[in-house]
């Protein structure tokens, strides 16, 4: 699976994690060249507290583009390592 915006591949891997339609790539596949912080947080009652990046890729930066889960509870506990990215973000094989 490939992960794509502005024309750039930001990850890439055969070992993506589909959870409710979306796919968790390995935390290594993701391009961290084009990840930026984002002071960005939420908390899912089932998952645990959410993390962000935003995406920059050929100047431009989308916003809050990537999650993570940095310590999913037990029941999630296969987030770990992994990331989403947003629906602007285009998934294709």
């Amino acid at each position: 699976m490939k992960a794509i915006w502005n024309g750039v591949t930001v990850a890439e891997s055969d070992d993506t994690l589909l959870v409710e339609g979306e796919h968790y790539f390995p935390a290594a596949s993701v391009r961290a060249d084009c990840l930026l912080t984002s002071n960005r947080r939420s908390m899912d009652s089932a998952r645990g507290e959410c993390r962000y990046h935003n995406l920059f890729v050929n100047g431009d930066v989308l916003n809050d583009a990537v999650w993570y889960y940095p310590e999913p509870y037990e029941g999630a506990a296969d987030l770990k390592g992994r990331m989403a990215f947003i629906r602007g973000v285009r998934i294709e094989e």
